[in-house]
């Protein structure tokens, strides 16, 4: 197995809406945007987000975007807006957009370890590009 290089790829919270910005973070964490891509092969790269705190969507979707969760149990249904979960945790929401969008096999959870989110523009890592 030959060598895979792995670049750091900055990305802005802020700048983007939520979906445009997961779209993007999956092709670089896949390595679709290689010559040598490979489905079968984790070659891809290394997303860094800035300012998750500062998310960007469209539209109304903070009020009327619903995730809906189930324990399982009886009554076990919970409903948390868009708007509540950023409050909470901003960087699980874009995890979490990343993540659907990331192929469906073994290959994902190595990806999602290569995805650094932070909620304001401090981070450590040295970029070489960015977006």
């Amino acid at each position: 197995m030959k060598n895979i290089t792995r670049k750091y790829h900055l990305f802005d919270a802020k700048i983007k809406p939520l979906g445009r910005i997961a779209t993007e973070i999956a092709t670089v964490l896949r390595g679709k945007n290689k010559v040598d891509f490979a489905p079968h092969i984790d070659g891809g790269d290394i997303a860094v987000v800035i300012n998750s705190d500062q998310l960007k969507v469209t539209g109304k979707k903070l009020e009327d975007k619903i995730y809906h969760y189930f324990s399982g149990y009886p009554g076990g249904v919970r409903d948390v807006q868009l708007k509540d979960k950023i409050e909470n945790d901003s960087r699980k929401v874009v995890s979490e957009a990343v993540y659907g969008m990331l192929p469906k096999n073994k290959l994902r959870d190595k990806m999602m370890c290569r995805l650094k989110i932070y909620k304001d523009d401090k981070h450590e890592h040295k970029i070489e590009i960015t977006h």
